[in-house]
């Protein structure tokens, strides 16, 4: 049966009150973030007044491939994967870069900001996204703990080590990095589009 325009556009109207089922909507998946200040040099580490951010659960449960999600993500919100691997076992940082850590197996301990840094633990679905400057390290990790390692478009990180003679030299490096045009995990808003950008 043909309907006509008016009692299609009532038919329209009486859909709209009606209840949808629930698959029929995308669910939110909300992550939680904490933040971590560390902005007083330790050694030849200068750290950063920026926060370091910790994203949590960013992987969703069902997910086949979890190094191919947090790639996909990161490359979406404008931050190039550009490696897999644990993080180093000596204390470094990035003098000329942000740089966004994602755990997709495994857990580990990790010190961030020196040698008398703060101790954080990082498992599965965890992101890191460390300002210019933060100095990071492996303390200790399960057998598979791997990470995807990814920085804004352009960038190639430099390594810099604990180098007390250093520290002003890269203290003003740190602070002439520009802030990121994106957040890795939610794009142009929340994350570091807040947290960062206040400053």
């Amino acid at each position: 049966m043909l309907l006509d325009r008016r009692r299609f556009v009532t038919l329209l109207g009486v859909l709209a009150l009606m209840p949808m089922p629930r698959m029929a909507f995308a669910t939110p998946r909300e992550v939680a973030m904490d933040t971590l200040l560390i902005d007083k040099p330790d050694g030849g580490v200068p750290n950063n007044k920026l926060p370091v951010l910790i994203y949590h659960r960013v992987i969703p449960p069902d997910t086949a491939d979890n190094a191919e999600y947090l790639e996909h993500l990161f490359r979406t919100n404008g931050w190039p994967p550009q490696w897999r691997y644990p993080v180093y076992t000596f204390t470094h940082f990035h003098s000329n870069t942000p740089e966004v850590l994602g755990v997709y197996a495994g857990s580990a301990k990790l010190q961030l900001g020196g040698e008398h840094g703060k101790i954080l633990e990082v498992k599965i679905g965890d992101v890191i996204l460390l300002p210019a400057g933060i100095g990071h390290k492996q303390i200790s990790a399960d057998e598979d703990f791997m990470l995807v390692g990814a920085y804004p478009p352009q960038m190639k990180a430099d390594i810099c080590h604990d180098e007390l003679p250093q520290l002003a030299a890269r203290t003003k490096a740190v602070n002439a990095v520009p802030l990121p045009a994106t957040d890795p995990v939610t794009g142009h808003t929340e994350g570091s589009m807040l947290a960062w950008h206040k400053e």
